[in-house]
């Protein structure tokens, strides 16, 4: 018995749906895979079905979603580094033009407050704002001129200089010199021989920084000096071993030193690490009465001008008034 094409059992015939796909040959079947819905499914749409390129998943180096392109490697230290030093030297040179710097003392002028080699931190920020030296502040200032001629520094070699100019190393270059603020703009100072050093009347009480066995100013006493406006009279602490202002009288000036010229005032000393301190004002700076003094005899000049300009307005006003009732 012949089986029939047509039996109706175990095979389904042809729906219209499937009738109407395209159909696919043999070389159809190479080039796409059958789906679970019954259509052909190219191999680029397989690849990304599976989430890589076609014949298998992510490429090495690669996670889902991320090419190799997205991830940032971290740069090399050696190629930070030159940044880093130049960012460092600028902040370096940025303080020692407006912040502090570093000074070395050359003399014994400031013993024992200072010895030969100390390595001071100088303020350059308050003058910035209008501040001014007081009295009792050390205080680094540039040669007046001729302070220093007879003084001859050493040549730094190139490494200095770069040091230097950014801060690190003081400069030996530059004609610095650093002494103590005795009196300022309108005080009168004076010392005579076998005293004390005055100022605006006021005897100083110098035993916590003068150096031990000087005497004030026997070696080279001097005034009464009245300082002019905007200028410092100062001495230093080894008063038998410092030409300081009490020297200087000859020249433009007479001993006093211009504010314009002072760099900063010392507040710490640095180095060595054994001498590490402040430099504070000394006491007797803040006795009372000594600025009073000083501001009496500034406002002495306004005062009689003021006494001498009084009478005159009286008589013109009793001349003008005069001359109207005559009238």
């Amino acid at each position: 018995m012949a089986v029939g094409a047509r039996s109706g059992h175990g095979e389904s015939e042809d729906r219209p749906e499937q009738l109407a796909e395209p159909s696919v040959g043999s070389a159809g079947s190479a080039a796409g895979t059958p789906s679970a819905g019954g259509y052909a499914e190219t191999n680029d749409e397989a690849a990304q079905r599976r989430g890589g390129p076609e014949g298998g998943g992510p490429e090495d180096g690669e996670s889902e979603g991320y090419g190799a392109s997205d991830v940032k490697k971290p740069r090399s230290f050696w190629k930070e580094l030159p940044l880093l030093i130049g960012i460092a030297l600028l902040l370096a040179l940025l303080i020692k033009t407006f912040l502090v710097q570093a000074f070395s003392i050359p003399s014994d002028s400031m013993q024992d407050t200072l010895q030969r080699g100390d390595r001071v931190l100088v303020d350059k920020l308050t003058p910035w704002f209008g501040a001014e030296p007081e009295r009792g502040e050390v205080v680094v200032f540039h040669d007046p001129g001729g302070w220093l001629d007879s003084t001859e520094a050493p040549e730094p070699n190139v490494a200095q200089k770069f040091l230097s100019f950014i801060g690190l190393m003081p400069s030996s270059e530059e004609k610095d010199l650093i002494k103590r603020v005795i009196a300022v703009g309108g005080d009168t100072v004076e010392c005579k021989k076998g005293g004390s050093v005055q100022v605006n009347g006021k005897t100083l009480d110098e035993k916590s920084y003068i150096f031990p066995g000087n005497t004030a100013c026997d070696d080279e006493p001097f005034g009464p000096i009245t300082v002019p406006d905007g200028r410092i009279w100062v001495m230093g602490d080894h008063r038998q071993n410092s030409l300081d202002s009490r020297y200087h009288q000859e020249l433009p000036g007479h001993g006093t030193v211009s504010t314009d010229e002072v760099v900063g005032r010392a507040i710490v000393i640095a180095w060595p690490l054994d001498r590490l301190s402040t430099l504070p004002v000394p006491d007797t700076f803040d006795q009372k009465g000594l600025n009073a003094a000083a501001l009496a005899t500034a406002g002495a000049p306004a005062a009689l001008g003021l006494a001498g300009a009084v009478p005159l307005v009286f008589w013109r006003r009793r001349r003008l008034t005069g001359g109207r009732t005559a009238g």
